[in-house]
């Protein structure tokens, strides 16, 4: 399963009064495992960033004025995230930005059915608590101590460690092993059985002592020569590969 975490910084916080979009950053996941594979651009927004804005995420419209155009990213952008699942925090701000965009190239909007809130995620098993992302990474003992503005690729690489606590999934992502990779159990993975056991060097000395395997066969035949005993005695008699093991 493949999922985008995905963040926004942006000049404001009202598409329909003129706020663009300035930079997005996304990572993938894939079986809640980051894969290392990311996206990240800054975008100029074709007017100036107001002081507000730049105090929160640092970039000014200086930076921004030879950064590409929305439009000239945007098949990039599309191409990364594909038809997967979208990870965003307060997703609803997010996605208003990236449909407003969208909208003002004649593109279609991404439907919110493919959208994870992992802000709703929180309050729901955080009620009553602070769950910005600052709040969330404290909460999990989460490394944000490069946060010293807001960046939405880094953004992004903290809410997916946030995302795995809130679904459970990072424990789970830590006993993980590579996909296909064996461990010293006999070539056990953690998704199943890749390969052969190794024999064993020797074999396990019976368990059973001669004697005790002759009171089982004398047992045996008071069954009679109808059942199905018999006929898995008779195998083992006969050296059919079908037979049953006396180590079963």
């Amino acid at each position: 399963m493949r999922e985008i975490v995905l963040d926004t910084e942006t000049t404001g916080l009202n598409p329909k009064t003129g706020d663009r979009l300035v930079e997005i950053g996304a990572v993938e996941l894939v079986n809640h495992i980051p894969s290392g594979n990311h996206f990240h651009v800054y975008i100029n927004p074709e007017r100036d960033v107001p002081d507000e804005a730049f105090r929160v995420h640092g970039l000014s419209t200086e930076f921004l004025k030879d950064k590409p155009l929305f439009s000239a990213v945007v098949d990039d952008f599309l191409a990364f995230i594909g038809d997967d699942p979208l990870v965003i925090h307060n997703a609803d701000f997010d996605m208003g930005f990236i449909n407003w965009e969208l909208g003002l190239l004649k593109r279609p909007a991404i439907t919110s059915d493919r959208v994870v809130d992992s802000l709703a995620l929180a309050r729901r098993k955080h009620p009553g608590g602070s769950n910005t992302l600052d709040a969330l990474c404290s909460r999990y003992a989460i490394d944000n101590s490069k946060r010293e503005k807001h960046g939405a690729l880094l953004d992004s690489e903290l809410l997916a460690e946030v995302y795995l606590e809130l679904i459970g999934g990072r424990q789970a992502a830590l006993t993980l092993v590579s996909s296909g990779a064996a461990d010293q159990s006999g070539g056990r993975t953690r998704y199943g059985r890749s390969r052969p056991a190794r024999p064993r060097p020797a074999p396990l000395a019976p368990r059973i002592t001669p004697a005790e395997i002759e009171a089982h066969a004398t047992f045996v035949q008071t069954f009679g020569s109808e059942t199905v005993w018999a006929s898995y005695w008779n195998s083992e008699q006969s050296g059919s590969p079908s037979g049953a093991s006396a180590n079963r």
